[in-house]
């Protein structure tokens, strides 16, 4: 098997793990017709500190695995074809895709061949490759496998930017029915060991401006939504404890693809749950930019997101004895509970504020997104002129916000079903706003 073979399968093997921004481009042109497809050369993208979009490439090690992972395409009791890259042939890849301005960096994940401290020493050997003869200082995200000695794992910080541990299921009893060779305690091990790699990396550059780095861009893990019966609740309530125990940078949440028929698994037939998965994410940024805890967002109650209303929306329109506020004198936590008003433009409401009091003309030019925030401000002491403001109307102009033809996951929302969409809007917003 050539190096392209091995590139073809490994690439469309690491397709699953979402612990990166994107997957890169979607549409491709027909064979020998166009140029430029990243689709096929597994080239994904995420963004630096600074905003920039960085081009990586995403590959595993190998999809050999002696792991069985019911949920995993790569799972040992699968038939599908295996490769594996020499920790050479894949440091020689990378810089072949850098020298031709294909990529900037490398998302290097592995199976488990023969047992995690072998999986984790061929990861290392090409990335000291990569590190040592080859010069390669851009961007390396590294998967950590679960179950390998603390001292690799060590070894993998000094060498990579961000390493990840994916936390796969959530919570222990869906690991030992779908993950018989995981356990919570190999999972989080990783994880405490990176986090406090990183604490003590930290403080030593503060003594010394050229201690070696570890893992500088922090740590990140994946979840799998849907193959299990946990609540939105659950996973949330762990998103949240991983936030605070472990510094995560980021959680992602992969809504699960059906990729063999098991009895403990959904159907095959099922779609996968995409709005929950967006859902997640939106209340992950609120975990994260908006002062939110997870039981402001749901809580023994409301096990589950409304999926006419975003998690900002829902908890707005359930609290509105807090509203409306004045624009002029509301406390900055207090703005980011407002629809329509995120961290950007409500750090602009505070410093121009300062100047003078503002009006309705001027949070449009800040950027507010007034079709939302017009039913829970007042500027100068005012409302919107001409605003009717009632529950109703508020729920209905909300909804219009929201991916309602997503939620349906229908694709009788096209363009020529407009009339019945606008007609499905109007029947939840008054479904919403009588059961209020």
């Amino acid at each position: 098997m050539d190096v392209f073979d091995k590139l073809t399968i490994l690439t469309d093997a690491a397709k699953y793990d979402v612990a990166c921004t994107s997957s890169g481009a979607g549409d491709t042109a027909p064979a020998g017709a166009g140029m430029g497809s990243t689709e096929n050369c597994g080239i994904c993208h995420t963004w630096s500190a600074d905003g920039r979009c960085v081009s990586l490439l995403k590959v595993l090690m190998t999809n050999v695995c002696a792991f069985d992972c019911k949920y995993c395409v790569n799972r040992r009791s699968n038939d599908t074809p295996r490769a594996a890259f020499t920790p050479k042939e894949l440091a020689d890849l990378t810089m072949s895709f850098y020298r031709r301005n294909y990529i900037e960096g490398l998302f290097l994940s592995s199976g488990v061949q023969r047992d995690p401290d072998y999986a984790t020493e061929q990861i290392i050997q090409a990335l000291e490759l990569l590190r040592g003869p080859y010069h390669f200082t851009g961007y390396i995200h590294a998967k950590a496998i679960p179950g390998a000695d603390p001292l690799l794992i060590g070894r993998l910080g000094q060498l990579a930017n961000r390493l990840s541990v994916n936390i796969e299921l959530p919570s222990q009893r869906s690991l030992a029915l779908l993950a018989p060779n995981k356990t919570k305690q190999n999972i989080l091990a990783p994880m405490a060991a990176i986090r406090d790699g990183i604490t003590e990396s930290k403080q030593s550059l503060v003594k010394y401006k050229k201690a070696p780095k570890f893992a500088p861009a922090g740590q990140s893990t994946q979840m799998i939504v849907g193959a299990t019966l946990e609540t939105d609740y659950q996973i949330l309530r762990l998103t949240e404890g991983l936030y605070q125990k472990y510094s995560l940078k980021r959680v992602f949440f992969s809504a699960y693809i059906p990729v063999a028929e098991d009895t403990l698994l959904p159907s095959p037939d099922t779609k996968p749950p995409l709005l929950r998965e967006h859902r997640l994410y939106q209340a992950d940024w609120l975990l994260r930019y908006y002062q939110f805890s997870s039981q402001e967002i749901l809580d023994e109650e409301h096990q589950d997101f409304n999926p006419f209303l975003d998690p900002k929306c829902n908890w707005a329109i359930n609290h509105m004895e807090l509203f409306p506020v004045e624009v002029n004198r509301a406390p900055y936590e207090m703005l980011l509970r407002v629809p329509g008003i995120g961290p950007v433009s409500a750090r602009r409401i505070a410093r121009a504020r300062r100047a003078g009091k503002l009006d309705w003309d001027d949070l449009k030019r800040i950027g507010v997104v007034l079709k939302r925030a017009q039913y829970f401000l007042l500027c100068k002491g005012r409302g919107l002129p001409g605003l009717a403001v009632t529950r109703q109307n508020t729920v209905k102009a909300l909804i219009d916000g929201a991916p309602v033809a997503q939620a349906e996951q229908l694709s009788l929302f096209g363009t020529e079903d407009r009339p019945r969409l606008a007609e499905v809007k109007e029947v939840a917003a008054e479904c919403l706003a009588s059961a209020m």
